[in-house]
């Protein structure tokens, strides 16, 4: 009886924590509140500048923070436009450059953007720059964090609420976060799925050419990050290397990306 209860409990948790991916619509598992894990983004957010202070003045840190103004003010459109004005509520926008050699950007829930001083050579310029930007938005927006820490406790907690577990603050939550997220090591660096990457860049390229950058510059840049490739990727393409694939799925949803882009706009 207890076991029929507990599934039927656990099939109740994960019907009401289903929601749809914007453009692709596919269906995500969300069991942690979103405000929570805008919570322990902020902390580890603010612990990762105490230990790598941004740049507060020049070019490259005013492009940075002049590409952000102008995506998050895309995205804001787009979900209200297309009806997930729910997914950034509560979204505060900060951009950042932090001197690094990695190759890496990263977006975490709540609108908490770093990009690494590593990664300007290869964007070469703010066009590029916005596509690499836009794609970490996009998978902060379509909350792919979320859905791996999910999968993550469904498959570690042992049948035990999310709710309980974020109740307790227990060490095993922090855990998967700092794992799913790459806190302590690089943080980062989460291992979405191809699937997740796929979402990513082409929500991203809308995000980006809404804001008045071209999304054809996407294919040049990731053909880049190829070439860059070699006994250690760069953090970018340390879980999923970009490859012909990638350049082909971006090819065949231009024609969609170019719909939403106005030159002159930026």
């Amino acid at each position: 009886m207890k076991k029929n209860l507990l599934a039927v409990s656990m099939f109740v948790l994960l019907f009401i924590s289903c929601s749809k991916v914007p453009i692709t619509k596919r269906k995500q598992l969300n069991l942690l509140p979103e405000s929570e894990m805008m919570s322990m983004a902020l902390t580890s957010y603010k612990e990762f500048l105490g230990q790598h202070p941004p740049v507060l003045s020049g070019n490259d840190a005013s492009m940075v923070k002049n590409i952000g103004a102008k995506i998050s003010a895309s995205v804001t459109k787009y979900m209200n436009q297309n009806g997930y004005a729910k997914r950034i509520q509560g979204y505060n926008w900060e951009f950042n450059l932090v001197n690094s050699q990695e190759v890496n950007a990263w977006c975490m829930p709540g609108g908490k953007v770093v990009v690494y001083s590593g990664l300007l050579p290869v964007t070469q310029d703010e066009s590029s720059l916005a596509i690499v930007m836009g794609h970490e938005i996009a998978h902060a927006v379509a909350r792919h964090g979320n859905e791996r820490m999910s999968q993550m406790l469904a498959a570690q907690a042992g049948g035990m609420a999310a709710d309980v577990l974020l109740a307790q603050k227990s060490a095993q939550t922090k855990t998967i976060f700092m794992t799913a997220y790459g806190v302590g090591t690089t943080l980062g660096t989460l291992a979405y799925s191809r699937t997740h990457e796929t979402e990513a860049d082409k929500l991203g390229l809308i995000f980006a050419a809404m804001a008045g950058y071209d999304p054809q510059k996407a294919i040049a840049f990731w053909e880049r990050m190829a070439a860059q490739g070699g006994a250690k990727p760069p953090e970018l393409l340390s879980t999923h290397p970009s490859d012909q694939t990638r350049i082909k799925n971006l090819r065949e949803f231009m024609p969609t990306a170019l719909k939403y882009y106005h030159p002159g706009t930026k």
